[in-house]
């Protein structure tokens, strides 16, 4: 006989939580993982738009290469309800501040209670106006050559000048094709060192604005400029500008600022996740921007980790408070339920 153990899966929400992790993908979920293994009270918060949902596969993550990215969301989902956690669908409208932790307020109208949070609420690719261009997004339009590089591999590549680490994007789709053409865009042509490394690379450089991009049976045939030329293209390599989801935590002063590599805006954090706001920390794109899934699930469980011994370290001194008193040590469970008391107090007025 094998033994199947059922998970009961409910949106509805508890009142308090120690750890509430906002978006559930790799870093998100890999965080509640690693939290709920600790015995923690968790809810993951989703609100379904993962940045790889155009993707045909998860590349560069070991065990699972290739794996569909919808599946590796699911895979997830029932680890963490495993060990009995929740992930709830439900969009994160704001977060305050509070004595005893912080309020979660969901769009819909519900709202939980939380001592720490975990952002793992990722990016927002913001792309190039080219017709045709977002449509394609993920499929023979990629940004990733450790994602996207094999697939496309000997194929004829455009690289669009489009920001700051373009001529680099070019420099390593080489690696990929040996018929790599750069486009300027609305960039200016590439001059000095840059000029000289894509023609020692093998490079075209085709100056003028790009208007759109030609299909043909669902295929991409070619990229058409302005002038109304045509080069032929099998693949269109983009940088997009990559902007972290942040706008829920205008209220607690925690806002994106300019990525150091130009690419985009993220929140800023330490090699642990945390933020400069006390007991919120962040993990995968939303502060790391060139992050892969793999990195992403990594600082998901490195930051969950710092997470519950920040909270061991708090329950500590409340123990050792609590002694010197006399009174009983309080067990987690203790805790938890303290916890919730004295924030529904709070919430009625008492």
């Amino acid at each position: 006989m094998v033994a199947v153990e059922v998970v009961e899966v409910t949106d509805e929400l508890k009142n308090t939580y120690d750890v509430v992790v906002i978006g559930g993908g790799a870093a998100g979920l890999s965080g509640a993982l690693m939290l709920t293994r600790a015995r923690r009270s968790v809810v993951v918060i989703d609100a379904g738009a993962p940045r790889n949902a155009p993707a045909s596969g998860v590349h560069g993550l070991l065990a699972r290469e290739g794996i569909g990215p919808g599946e590796l969301v699911e895979r997830g989902r029932a680890e963490v309800r495993g060990y009995g956690g929740q992930v709830v669908s439900g969009e994160v409208g704001a977060v305050t501040r509070e004595e005893a932790g912080f309020q979660v307020a969901l769009t819909d109208g519900r709202s939980v209670r939380a001592r720490r949070l975990l952002l793992a609420t990722g990016l927002v690719d913001e792309l190039p106006d080219v017709a045709g261009l977002r449509s394609r997004w993920g499929r023979d339009v990629v940004h990733c050559p450790y994602c996207h590089g094999w697939e496309i591999r000997d194929q004829a590549i455009g690289v669009l000048g489009s920001g700051p680490l373009s001529v680099h994007q070019a420099l390593l789709f080489r690696q990929w094709s040996d018929d790599v053409t750069f486009f300027s865009h609305t960039l200016p042509s590439p001059s000095g060192e840059e000029a000289e490394q894509l023609a020692a690379r093998g490079i075209r450089v085709v100056d003028g604005e790009v208007a759109s991009l030609e299909i043909v049976d669902d295929r991409l045939v070619g990229v058409r400029l302005t002038d109304g030329g045509v080069v032929k293209r099998e693949a269109l390599a983009v940088a997009s500008r990559m902007v972290a989801r942040t706008g829920l935590l205008s209220a607690l002063g925690l806002r994106a600022v300019e990525h150091p590599s130009g690419a985009g805006e993220h929140i800023p954090s330490d090699a642990t996740g945390r933020t400069e706001v006390p007991g919120v920390w962040a993990a995968g794109n939303v502060t790391d921007l060139s992050a892969q899934v793999g990195a992403a699930a990594a600082a998901g469980a490195a930051a969950a980790a710092q997470i519950n011994a920040d909270l061991i370290a708090e329950e500590t001194r409340r123990a050792v408070a609590a002694r010197v008193r006399g009174e009983v040590p309080f067990s987690p469970e203790m805790e938890s339920r303290v916890c919730e008391a004295v924030l529904g107090d709070r919430r009625h007025g008492l």
